[in-house]
């Protein structure tokens, strides 16, 4: 009902229907649901007559501190209604008892000759062996940090040729190639810049290349070495002896082996048009191996993520490095050797993670985003145990979920990997928990684990008991975020715009905390004063 305005002259004016209503929509979306009575009519007989009484419905309302995975949707909404929680709502994703991870037996120390474990290896003997599903059973073992399939090349026929140095170049020479020049020296071994000591901290300068220019690099580095080979043989034996000869001086050790050298990294090959023989011929692997599968967590984020969800390529010089890390968002991942040299491996378990930080922030060295090579005296003298093997041309490596590692080519070779998501409980537990802890270091988390996490409950039906209850106690999780949050907002006087998703279309970050709100089907960044709320 619309009035004139009083006094002589002024006549009914009758305002847009069209602004009208988009001015009561965006206030409906500001102010929330209206709020409503719920009245149940109980109809009455009396002799030839029926009449309703109206009784208003009371709604039972749980203590939010009492919700749990066993109450609807509609249950957990109401309890946050009544809730009042000042300031940010700060409850995990993840249940304590609910962990799955295996308990390792760290007291009496562990004996020094038994802190080089075996490496879990398995060779295959045929296809059928690469298809069992006690491969998968025995690469996802939450006691196995890594497991090495040997000759898995061989055993399913893959052309590991396609990504030789000459099919790269042939394929795309000019494609864009990320170089980290190194110093040079043992694996076992990282110097300081003095050469007085060893240390954690591993820098490294990035610049860029092409595949053909990385390629003759490569080539050059190789013949050189054949040169320097032939001269040292044709020395004489004074000569010899005399560099044999021990020094007391560790510097001359870091100096005979501190050659300048260029490792190829991050070469993208998401490109199916660019690289359509090479993706196909990894189409040969088991399915909980490839880069896409209904059962990778990473094949229902939505989007593209460079290098997780997609295959990335190394070009490598002996030597070349790439530091320690977990993968994002504690991730496993699968490398392949290309050939023809060898790379060597060190490995840690998930368990160890925490003293590891510890060293890294005693040398001042960022865990999460630092560049850092452990010196193994230090792990040895913590009982830390430290997986070490060579990885050949062929050979397949698995890193499990949440694995410390750190890699070192031994000659001339090119390396494949990407990362997989199994949908067990062990590894969604290590990527919530990941995912909690960048939150607090303010680190980017790759993985929007909360988006997938909606994602695959709407996708897959999942079978394993404690996998559904810890995603359903996520879901839990999130719906108490974004209902509190929602409830706070409009108190503040907020306004709530809707923005729809789109296929394809990334997870958000915030600009300012590079923390990811992708929580569906709410996108907010309560540490900054911009609020969007699809």
């Amino acid at each position: 009902l619309f009035l004139p305005r009083h006094g002589p002259g002024n006549q009914l004016r009758t305002p847009c229907p069209l602004a009208a209503a988009d001015f009561l929509k965006l206030k409906a979306l500001s102010m929330g649901p209206p709020k409503e009575l719920k009245i149940r009519l109980i109809k009455v007989e009396s002799a030839d007559r029926e009449t309703f009484i109206a009784s208003e419905v009371e709604e039972h309302r749980i203590p939010l501190g009492e919700v749990s995975i066993r109450h609807t949707a509609s249950e957990v909404i109401r309890a946050c209604k009544g809730a009042k929680v000042k300031g940010k709502f700060r409850e995990s994703y993840l249940l304590r008892a609910f962990s799955v991870k295996p308990v390792l037996i760290t007291d009496p120390p562990i004996p020094r000759e038994k802190l080089n474990p075996p490496t879990p290896s398995i060779y295959l003997e045929s296809k059928r062996d690469a298809f069992s599903p006690v491969l998968l059973q025995f690469c996802t073992d939450p006691k196995n940090p890594v497991t090495v399939i040997r000759g898995l090349a061989g055993s399913l026929r893959l052309n590991l040729g396609l990504f030789s140095t000459k099919s790269l170049v042939e394929a795309n020479a000019e494609h864009a190639v990320e170089v980290r020049t190194q110093v040079q020296q043992p694996a076992d071994e990282n110097w300081d810049a003095t050469g007085s000591g060893q240390t954690w901290p591993c820098e490294s300068s990035r610049s860029h290349t092409t595949i053909a220019k990385y390629a003759q690099y490569q080539a050059s580095s190789f013949q050189e070495s054949l040169q320097e080979e032939k001269d040292s043989e044709d020395e004489d034996k004074e000569e010899q002896e005399e560099k044999q000869a021990p020094s007391s001086d560790p510097s001359t050790t870091a100096k005979s082996t501190g050659n300048i050298i260029k490792f190829g990294t991050n070469i993208d090959l998401s490109d199916p048009k660019r690289w359509k023989p090479q993706l196909q011929e990894l189409l040969k692997l088991p399915a909980f191996m490839r880069v896409e599968f209904n059962g990778n967590m990473l094949s229902h984020v939505g989007h593209t993520i460079l290098g997780m969800n997609t295959v990335q390529l190394y070009m490598k010089v002996p030597g070349s490095r790439t530091p320690g890390h977990q993968e994002n968002n504690n991730f496993c991942s699968v490398n392949i050797n290309i050939g023809p040299g060898d790379c060597e491996w060190f490995a840690v378990h998930e368990h160890y993670w925490e003293h590891v930080n510890n060293f890294c922030e005693k040398h001042g060295v960022d865990y999460l985003t630092g560049s850092w090579w452990p010196v193994l005296e230090d792990l040895y003298r913590s009982n830390i145990p430290v997986y070490r093997f060579i990885q050949r041309p062929g050979d397949l490596v698995w890193i499990n979920a949440g694995s410390i590692h750190w890699v070192q080519a031994v000659g001339w070779c090119n390396n494949i990997a990407w990362n997989v998501g199994p949908l067990n409980s062990y590894q969604y537990q290590l990527a919530l928990e990941r995912f909690e802890w960048n939150e607090v270091k303010k680190v980017k988390s790759i993985v929007p684990m909360i988006h997938v996490s909606w994602n695959v409950a709407r996708t897959i039906k999942i079978t394993d008991q404690e996998t559904y209850k810890m995603v359903k106690h996520c879901l839990l999780q999130s719906i108490k975020h974004i209902q509190i949050l929602r409830d706070q907002l409009v108190a503040a006087g907020k306004k709530i715009s809707y923005q729809s998703r789109v296929k394809d279309e990334p997870a958000y970050y915030c600009n300012e905390c590079d923390v990811s709100p992708s929580q569906q089907p709410v996108d907010v960044c309560l540490n900054q004063t911009r609020y969007e709320l699809p």
